[in-house]
């Protein structure tokens, strides 16, 4: 049986590239708080889907079905240290 896991969180990295920004303005927007993250540990953040969604509706963008899967290139590691507009 195929199941698959919905993400519901995303790296900086992983919500910079469904933003169609850099990594570093994605850092710079979550220092100004327009863009929502969590810091699970020192050197980590995410991007709750929800608050991703909300901000893309927010600028009137609606995502197509599907288009708030997973983005192609992930890197499920994480994306090295995450400390806010390295």
């Amino acid at each position: 049986m195929d199941r698959t896991i919905e993400r519901l969180t995303y790296t900086v990295t992983d919500a910079a590239r469904m933003l169609g920004i850099s990594r570093n303005l994605a850092y710079d927007l979550i220092k100004q708080g327009r863009l929502p993250a969590i810091r699970i540990s020192d050197k980590r953040l995410i991007v709750p889907k929800a608050a991703l969604l909300k901000l893309l509706a927010s600028w009137g963008i609606e995502p197509r079905a599907g288009e708030a899967g997973p983005v192609s290139g992930t890197n499920s590691g994480g994306d090295g240290p995450e400390q806010g507009g390295q």
